[in-house]
This record gives C-alpha cells, sequence and structure tokens, in this order.
C-alpha cells in the first residue's frame, strides 16, 4: 500500500508502507495414557488436553475414542481443535499429528501449513468452535498400528493464528545491545577482581563482594552492615546449606538470572534437577531472596510429578510457599494422581512432617470431586451413556469408598 502526497510546488513525496499478513504459531504434546480403558465412554464424549495459549489464545486438543459422528457407530476415532477462550472470527491454520512410535517416523499428519487453501485459513466464530477430523482413524486399525504402544497415544498439535500488522520505514538507527550488567557482574564473581569475602560451604569456598550482597539480599546486608554487623569480616561458615545451592544462589545475586541447574549439577536427571530446585529455595528464603524463591516455585510447578509434589508440597508449606503449595494440592487431589502419590516415599515424609496440610489436601479432594460431580451431573442430562458413579481415596490409607453422583 503506497500514500502519495503532493508537494505545494508541483514536487511528488512518497511514502510507503506494507501490510503483512503472518501467523503467531504454537504447539502442544498431548499423550493418551490408557487408551484401551478411553474406549466405551460413548459416542460423541472427549477426552481434553490441557488448555494452551496461541495468539492471544486458549486452545485446547478433544480426542473422542468412540468418534463424535452417530452415523459412523464408533468405527473411527474423532479428533478436533477447539478454541477454549472468548474470540469472534478467529483466522487460523492448523495441524493434527498423530506420532509413529516404531522410530519409522511415519507419523499421520492431517495440516493447513505449506500448502495453498482454496478458502484461506479456517474461521472460528465463537468459543468452542472446532476444527478436526470425524473419521480421524479407523479404530480397529489404530489398535494393531504403531501409533499405538504401552496402551498409548501421542498427539502433536500446531496452532497458527492469524494477524495483520503494518510496516512503515524508519530513519536511520544506532543499534544499541542489549543490556549486559548480570553477566558483567558474573563474570566479576567467577573471576574474583576485588573480592573482600569467602565462604566455606562444605568443602568448597567462594569468593564475592560484600557490598553487591549487601545490595541484594537483607540478610547479608545486616550481617556486614547492620546494627550487629560485622563490615570488616573477611571469611564465613556456611552450614546447612550444600555447595552446588549456595554456588547456584551466588549466581542469581550477581545476575538475578536462574542460573543453568543441570550445568551446575552435571546431570540432566529432572529429579536432580528438582532436588536441586528444593535446596535452591530454601536458601533464597533463608537469605531474603523473594525474586529468586518465586523463581524456584515456577521452575518446581512446571517440573511436578507423583514422585517430587509429595516433597515440594512440604517444602511449600515450610516456607509459606502459598502459590506452589496450591499448585501441588490441586495436582494430587486428580483422581489419576492421587493413588500414585501416596506410594510414594515423599508422602510418608509430608504426613511426618507436615500433617497439618493433609486436612487442606482432604478439602481440595472434595473440591475436585464434587467439580467433576457437577460436569457428570450436566452431560448425563443430555445422555444416557457414561459413569455414574466414581472412587475417593482415603489420604489415611484407609479402605476405599465408592460415592454416588
Amino acid at each position: 500500500m503506497e500514500k502519495v502526497v503532493h508537494g505545494d510546488r508541483g514536487g511528488i513525496n512518497v511514502s510507503q508502507s506494507k501490510s503483512v499478513c503472518e501467523t503467531v504459531n504454537g504447539s502442544h504434546r498431548y499423550t493418551i495414557q490408557g487408551f484401551s480403558l478411553a474406549k466405551g465412554m460413548g459416542l460423541g464424549k472427549y477426552m481434553s488436553s490441557g488448555t494452551f495459549d496461541v495468539g492471544g489464545y486458549k486452545w485446547a486438543i478433544y480426542f473422542y475414542p468412540d468418534g463424535k459422528n452417530p452415523e459412523d457407530n464408533s468405527l473411527y476415532v474423532s479428533v478436533f481443535i477447539a478454541l477454549a477462550s472468548e474470540g469472534t472470527d478467529v483466522r487460523a491454520l492448523f495441524e493434527l499429528t498423530m506420532l509413529d512410535q516404531s522410530g519409522k517416523d511415519r507419523h499421520k499428519v492431517h495440516s493447513h501449513f505449506e500448502r495453498a487453501l482454496e478458502g484461506g485459513p479456517y474461521t472460528l466464530k465463537y468459543r468452542g468452535s472446532m476444527w478436526g477430523y470425524k473419521r480421524f482413524y479407523r479404530r480397529t486399525a489404530l489398535e494393531t498400528s504403531d501409533y499405538l504402544k504401552d496402551d498409548c497415544l501421542i498427539m502433536h498439535c500446531t496452532v497458527g493464528v492469524v494477524r495483520n500488522r503494518i510496516e512503515t520505514p524508519t530513519q536511520f538507527s544506532v543499534s544499541v545491545p542489549s543490556p549486559d550488567l548480570g553477566q558483567c557482574l558474573k563474570e566479576l564473581l567467577k573471576s574474583g577482581i576485588g573480592s573482600d569475602i569467602v565462604f566455606h560451604v562444605g568443602d568448597e569456598t567462594f569468593k564475592a563482594h560484600k557490598r553487591i550482597l549487601a545490595a541484594r539480599s537483607p540478610v547479608f546486608n545486616a550481617q556486614f552492615y547492620g546494627l550487629v554487623g560485622n563490615p570488616n569480616v573477611d571469611r564465613v561458615d556456611v552450614e546447612d546449606v550444600e555447595p552446588p545451592v549456595f554456588k547456584a544462589m551466588l549466581i542469581f545475586i550477581y545476575s538475578d538470572e536462574l542460573p543453568d541447574v543441570h550445568e551446575l549439577t552435571g546431570s540432566i536427571s529432572m529429579c536432580t534437577s528438582t532436588i536441586m530446585i528444593q535446596h535452591l529455595l530454601a536458601a533464597a528464603d533463608r537469605y531474603g531472596l523473594d525474586r529468586l524463591r518465586l523463581l524456584c516455585e515456577a521452575k518446581l510447578c512446571e517440573g511436578i510429578t507423583a514422585d517430587t509434589v509429595a516433597t515440594t508440597l512440604a517444602l511449600a508449606e515450610q516456607h509459606q510457599c502459598v502459590q506452589l503449595k496450591n499448585v501441588c494440592l490441586k495436582f494430587i487431589a486428580v483422581r489419576e494422581n492421587l493413588g500414585a502419590v501416596m506410594q510414594t516415599e515423599g508422602y510418608n515424609y509430608l504426613e511426618g512432617t507436615c500433617p497439618s496440610v493433609l486436612a487442606e489436601l482432604l478439602e481440595t479432594v472434595a473440591v475436585v470431586d464434587n467439580d467433576a460431580g457437577q460436569v457428570c451431573r450436566k452431560r448425563s442430562s443430555s445422555s444416557n451413556l457414561g459413569m455414574n458413579s466414581m472412587d475417593s481415596v482415603d489420604l489415611n490409607g484407609g479402605r476405599r469408598l465408592r460415592r454416588r453422583m
């Protein structure tokens, strides 16, 4: 698009602009564990992935084990991508892939990308609108295919939300690099130049700068420059903190970034990473590093599993991490997770160290069960199919109770 402006003396000044249509892309991996148990849910009933954000909207994958189309008599599985947030006339491209788990890379792919569309991108009119396939794959063929392994299916979805923007030429400018203060201070910590304090942590020593520590941590500020502090101290023995954890904390103090835990521990294990972050959170709380504590909370939330959630919950309770605690309670309260969590050593540790949390867990389980019951009652009002009862588990290890919905 060009705009032409005529000058006062007959000259012509030409300005330029350009409309650019592009997509904002995002992907989601959805695993269905226990496919054989999902069969028989009923025609038109679906399993939903967690919602994911792309282009300012929330999306979800709906998987119909018994199909969506009544005419197919449950011969096919159906898969759809649904708009899960408010929106009007959202234009998007989609790709649905069922992964080949044999290693042959013969994936089942339905894609809008990298091909011309006669009608242009698909338009979703409102929340709940869907795109997908009623006959995504014949169910009998699926059950003997390489897409199903150990009773597990893996779906990969990509959404590209169409956006329009205007480009106009810019004037000459000077390129300014990104701020690098954190990187410079991290190099200062690594080199030890100008250090005036040495920390002895276990069998290791760490050089640092008291003024930087005091500026970042109220605890260090009080220790070195407070009413009872000693500004001349040049050695501090640190107890109850492991050397890698203290090193990670120092890196954060100097750089304001969460360090690479795998690099510090020399391990790629998620379990090792979680334990490291748990100890780092405790150190952050000890030294009044609120931002580091929140970064650790966020990292622990990303990696919650049935094996780690109980110890993380105990940690959150001990250090008053309200957001992390709520995430852990909701994770455990999900019926698919509760039984597995109760079999872990972490759950025994939780019982012994934070018994009061069990009462809160019971309340959360009750809320989750009640919400699930309401959903089931709504569905049963329009269909005679589906489950009409569910099990709940006694948190104290007692008998199972069967609750009518």
